[in-house]
C-alpha cells in the first residue's frame, strides 16, 4: 500500500503515520510537511523522531519525508509522478480559528491553493489509463457547523454560514472535493474532526495553552464565561477513525445519464459527548497536580478569568457519529480524564525529564 500523508509532522499526521507503520504490513509512506513556525517546531521534530523510531522497529515498511509546501504545485506534481500514491490523506492545513482573523493569507495558501493542487494531482493520476489514486481522504473540521443551534451536528445539516475564514476554507474543501469527485470520478471522503487533543498536540489548543500559562503563573481566559461545551476527541480515536475510513473508499457508480455519481462521503469524528469548559479545566488541573506538574497548594481560582465569547468561537460542538458507527463499526470512546492524563504525562516528560 502506497500512502501519501500531507501534514505528516502535524499532530494527526504523525500519529497516523506511526499507526500505519505499526499495523500495515510493508506499507510505503511518503510524508510531506512545511515544518513552519506557526507553533514550536521542536514538537514537530519530536513527532518526526517518533516516526523514525517506529520505522526502525518495522524494517519491512518504507518511510520517506519531504520538506515542502502543498501550495507548491510543481512539488506536488513531482511527488505524484514519482511516488504514485494509491491512497492520499490530506491533513496539511493552516489550523486555528483565531489566527485566521489576523493572518488570512496563510489559510488561502494552504487550505485553498494547497488543496486544489492535491485535487489536480489526484485527477491527473488517472492520465494515460493509469490506475491512479483509489481514495482521497482529507481533513475537514467541526468549525464548518458555525453557530448551528441544532445539536448534535449532523453531516446532513446545512453548513452555509461559517463564522471564521478557517471554517470557510474547510467548507470550501468539501465543495471542491465534491466537484472533483463528480467530474473525474475521484473517490473522496472528508472527515470533520472535533477538538482533537492528546500528547504532543498543538500548543495553540486550549488544553496545551492553559497548561503553559498555569505553569508560568499567568491567568487562563475561559471564554463565554465558562458556558462553552466542546466535543473533545482523543488523538488515538481520531487516528482509528481515519485508518478505518482509508480502507473503504466510496463506491464508484454511474448514473442514468451515463456520468459518474460522485463517489463522495463526509463523516464526523467526535466523542459524541460534549464537556463543559469549566469541567474540562477542573480535570486538567487535577491531572496537573496528581502528576506532579503543579503543586497541590496551587491556587487555581486566582488564575482563572471568565471572559466574553471571542470572534469566530461557537458555544458548543457536538458530533453525531451514527453514520461513522454504522459504516465502520467505530465510535470514539476515550474519556476526558484518561486523555488529559496521557497528555500531562507526556508534557512532564517532554519539558521536565
Amino acid at each position: 500500500m502506497k500512502v501519501l500523508v500531507t501534514g505528516a509532522a502535524g499532530f494527526i499526521g504523525a500519529n497516523l503515520v506511526i499507526r500505519l507503520l505499526k499495523d500495515e504490513p510493508a506499507v510505503d509512506i511518503l510524508g510531506i510537511d512545511s515544518l513552519n513556525d506557526y507553533y514550536d517546531p521542536s514538537i514537530k521534530n519530536f513527532r518526526l523522531e517518533e516516526i523514525d523510531k517506529t520505522v526502525k522497529e518495522h524494517p519491512d515498511c518504507k518511510w520517506t519525508f519531504v520538506k515542502g509546501n502543498i501550495a507548491d504545485k510543481a512539488l506536488i506534481d513531482w511527488i505524484f509522478s514519482e511516488f504514485k500514491p494509491k491512497i492520499v490523506v490530506n491533513l496539511a492545513a493552516q489550523a486555528g480559528v483565531r489566527y485566521s482573523i489576523t493572518n488570512p493569507d496563510a489559510y488561502i495558501e494552504s487550505n485553498i491553493i494547497g488543496f486544489y493542487n492535491i485535487l489536480e494531482a489526484c485527477r491527473h493520476s488517472y492520465d494515460n489509463g493509469e490506475d491512479g489514486v483509489r481514495h482521497l481522504v482529507y481533513a475537514s473540521s467541526s468549525s464548518v457547523y458555525g453557530s448551528n443551534k441544532k445539536v448534535p451536528y449532523s453531516t446532513e445539516d446545512k453548513v452555509d454560514n461559517p463564522v471564521s475564514l478557517y471554517a470557510a476554507t474547510k467548507k470550501s474543501n468539501e465543495l471542491m472535493a465534491h466537484a472533483y469527485s463528480k467530474l473525474y470520478d475521484i473517490p473522496s471522503t472528508g472527515l470533520r474532526f472535533f477538538t482533537v487533543y492528546g500528547p504532543a498536540g498543538r500548543p495553540d489548543m486550549a488544553y496545551f495553552g492553559f497548561t503553559n500559562k498555569l505553569i508560568r503563573g499567568e491567568k487562563i481566559k475561559i471564554f463565554n464565561y465558562g458556558n462553552c461545551k466542546r466535543d473533545f476527541t482523543y488523538i488515538d480515536d481520531i487516528v482509528e477513525g481515519v485508518t478505518r475510513v482509508m480502507h473503504k473508499a466510496p463506491e464508484r457508480k454511474t448514473g442514468d445519464d451515463g456520468l459518474p455519481i460522485p463517489p463522495y462521503a463526509i463523516y464526523n469524528i467526535g466523542n459524541n459527548n460534549p464537556e463543559n469548559l469549566l469541567y474540562f479545566v477542573q480535570i486538567l488541573q487535577e491531572e496537573l497536580v496528581s502528576n506532579g506538574v503543579l503543586p497541590k497548594e496551587y491556587d487555581f481560582e486566582s488564575h482563572k478569568e471568565l471572559v466574553p465569547m471571542q470572534p469566530g468561537d461557537v458555544p458548543i460542538t457536538y458530533a453525531d457519529t451514527i453514520p461513522l458507527e454504522c459504516d465502520f463499526g467505530f465510535k470514539p470512546s476515550t474519556s476526558l480524564r484518561e486523555g488529559l492524563n496521557k497528555f500531562v504525562k507526556w508534557y512532564k516528560s517532554f519539558y521536565y525529564e
